[in-house]
């Protein structure tokens, strides 16, 4: 299963992917916005089954099959799998860590904790939660290390399937930090992406506790500006895959708990907000859309230079309405009666000044 990473596919897809498996009821008090529904969410997903360090293995078996790629029954490993090229294959069971081996890529396997178990002393259920924890290369983890996750600007490592380790590209969306990073294909940023909110979620009564250079030792936002417009931009651009939605499942037979973003990706924008905007001219930047999501079939649209256009894009790049000199009541313009799913609206002011909002339509 490859992705096809156009931003107009790769959205329609993060939005409205048809999610499976999850209990009727499951997220019925999942009412809020904002961090109030981040508690929420940890409220339903806390207090989890232990399956213990060691059973991570016995989960493997079920969550993390090579079914999407090779489809051979193999180990699937983000830091190795290689969606369109040779690659390490691993056996359950054959290649495991057992003390020795691993200078190299494609020795041995282990459990690779996405949030660094030094982070939180090694200590349960942390350190056996399979939502964060995943089968990796033996090498690649130790050279990942503890390092945060981020944008290589230049590699020093590069590996077998393109993941990378180097200094952070501190400019566009990564700004912010110039440290060391670990990036890994586009086929798995998402995933990652979604792992590590999940534990900012799952964890939320701890993590601020929690230091490591992702993290702003708050227990709302829980991560530095850069890195959470690291995750939220990886989010979007590498969406909830059939491979994660059976993952999920998978971990949720096991520990009896669901990571709630792959189930509903959109809680990542009404949580923590929408990723950086596409504005490209500042007289437009303090334009607002609201609500968004929304669930109404309707939208505000409030912008201190006066629109003379207003264009609903769908994901196939159709314009489906354009509105010409829209009308305009105390700077706020209205779209009413928006099927459902996910668009593009097109500001643009008489002086040709235009940006580019999303929005989901429930």
């Amino acid at each position: 299963m490859k992705k096809i990473y156009s931003l107009v596919l790769l959205l329609s897809v993060a939005f409205g992917f048809a999610q499976t498996g999850v209990p009727p009821g499951y997220y019925s008090t999942a009412t809020g916005t904002g961090y109030t529904l981040k508690t929420q969410l940890f409220n339903i997903i806390d207090n989890h089954t232990d399956r213990t360090y060691a059973g991570l293995y016995t989960t493997y078996l079920t969550s993390d099959i090579d079914s999407y790629y090779e489809n051979d029954g193999t180990m699937l490993d983000m830091y190795t799998e290689n969606p369109t090229g040779a690659e390490c294959a691993f056996t359950y069971g054959t290649n495991q860590d057992d003390g020795t081996g691993g200078g190299s890529e494609c020795d041995k396997y282990n459990r690779e904790h996405i949030i660094p178990q030094s982070v939180f002393g090694s200590a349960n259920p942390m350190v056996s939660d399979a939502h964060f924890v995943t089968p990796s290369d033996k090498y690649v983890n130790a050279q990942r290390d503890n390092f945060p996750f981020g944008v290589v600007q230049t590699a020093t490592n590069t590996y077998s399937n393109g993941s990378k380790k180097g200094n952070n590209l501190n400019s566009g969306y990564s700004a912010g930090y110039s440290g060391t990073v670990f990036e890994p294909i586009n086929e798995f940023k998402g995933d990652i992406a979604r792992m590590i909110l999940y534990f900012a979620t799952r964890y939320e009564d701890q993590v601020a506790g929690w230091s490591y250079a992702m993290f702003n030792n708050t227990s709302n936002q829980v991560f530095t500006n850069t890195h959470l417009e690291i995750l939220k931009q990886w989010h979007i651009l590498d969406p909830v895959s059939q491979r994660e939605i059976d993952r999920n499942n998978a971990i949720y037979a096991r520990q009896n708990n669901r990571n709630p973003y792959i189930d509903h990706p959109e809680w990542v924008a009404v949580i923590w907000g929408p990723t950086l905007g596409t504005d490209t001219f500042d007289a437009l930047a303090n334009v607002t859309v609201y609500p968004n999501p929304t669930r109404d079939n309707r939208i505000n649209i409030t912008s201190e230079v006066e629109l003379n256009e207003i264009q609903l894009i769908n994901l196939n790049g159709q314009v489906i309405q354009m509105i010409k000199n829209p009308n305009r009541v105390q700077n706020t313009y209205t779209l009413e009666n928006l099927p459902q799913g996910f668009y593009f609206v097109k500001l643009s002011s008489a002086d040709n000044q235009t940006t580019t909002k999303k929005i989901l339509v429930n």
